[in-house]
């Protein structure tokens, strides 16, 4: 999974279960989608999103891992047509401004000249569950991926056919560039948070690079709730010796580097803070040439495994294994095939 029911907390709703995240060019501008609530939590599930939760896009501009400009998200109760409201609030350290209100399924227009469209849509993203698995045993335990009886003739899609809720916001890259640095360099990274009893907000799911939790918490579920819960400014602090010392495991066992701590530092220099780096005004691409932004269909789990691993790991299924497809026009993501 990418981030799909990652941790303890994120399977208690998935809801509030941040899936994955995209930042791609658009018709607009720049398009940031965040997909929850996905199917394969189970039929009896809970639908749409959670009317008590925030899901913010976080955006940084300068380089230090901390929020420039936030679009938080909060939703109405979901009626007996499973319909939904919401309201967008655009947040700055020195502001928070209601900037749109709209209902699910529909496209909202912004007064900057974005849109916003939030609904059901089918699941861009592919996984095959022998080598997910294999990886995690992998980086968990210091060895080599063990994919002994795997036949990759028969490499599945897990998520094919699958839907989520997705929340699609487009705008002009003027908006964006407004907080960027003189590149046009940001950040981007989504969170969900729940009201608490006492008046304040629990964090419950991050989402930056793909990947993360997959390569480090699948058999480590303290650490998957712990890297959803702080700010990524304290990323490395927080989690960068115990996700250094798993990378240099791995890379101990394959015998790829002369130096596998030095190298398992590289790793950790690169995807921490947790944050998708996007040059505003370019195509997206999450390659293994290098990392910008991230299309709906670029293929983060091999080049993921494989740069952490210091080896190629591949899943054997690529971007046709995605049923159905990406739409070429807004919202841009797959239709919903069943509720």
């Amino acid at each position: 999974m990418s981030h799909h029911l990652d941790s303890p907390l994120a399977r208690q709703d998935p809801r509030l279960d941040v899936c994955d995240l995209y930042v791609f060019r658009g018709e607009r501008g720049t398009v940031i989608a965040a997909d929850h609530s996905h199917s394969f939590a189970g039929p009896d599930a809970p639908k749409g999103l959670h009317p008590e939760g925030r899901y913010e896009l976080k955006i940084d501009g300068d380089g230090d891992a901390v929020e420039d400009v936030t679009f938080r998200f909060t939703f109405g109760e979901r009626d007996a047509e499973g319909g939904q409201t919401f309201r967008l609030h655009h947040v700055t350290p020195g502001e928070d401004k209601l900037i749109a209100e709209g209902r699910l399924g529909e496209t909202t227009e912004l007064d900057c000249g974005g849109r916003v469209w939030i609904g059901q849509a089918g699941d861009s993203f592919w996984i095959e569950p022998d080598v997910l698995h294999a990886v995690g045993q992998a980086f968990q335990h210091g060895t080599t991926v063990d994919l002994t009886g795997w036949n990759p003739d028969k490499a599945g899609n897990l998520f094919a056919g699958h839907t989520v809720y997705s929340i699609v916001l487009e705008l002009p890259d003027d908006e964006l560039r407004a907080v960027a640095g003189p590149d046009g360099r940001i950040g981007v990274w989504a969170q969900t948070y729940l009201a608490t009893d006492g008046g304040g907000w629990r964090p419950i799911n991050r989402c930056g690079l793909p990947m993360i939790h997959p390569l480090f918490t699948q058999y480590d579920e303290d650490l998957g709730d712990r890297l959803n819960t702080n700010a990524p400014a304290d990323d490395v602090r927080v989690h960068g010796d115990v996700i250094r010392s798993k990378v240099a495991g791995v890379v101990r066992a394959y015998g790829t580097a002369a130096d596998p701590d030095a190298y398992a530092r590289t790793v950790v220099e690169r995807i921490l803070p947790n944050l998708l780096p996007y040059r505003i005004g370019t195509e997206a691409a999450f390659t293994f040439a290098g990392w910008n932004g991230r299309a709906l269909t670029d293929n983060a789990p091999d080049v993921m495994f494989s740069f952490a691993a210091n080896t190629p790991v591949t899943l054997g299924i690529g971007r046709e294994s995605v049923t159905p497809k990406p739409r070429d026009g807004f919202p841009y993501l797959p239709p919903a095939e069943h509720d």
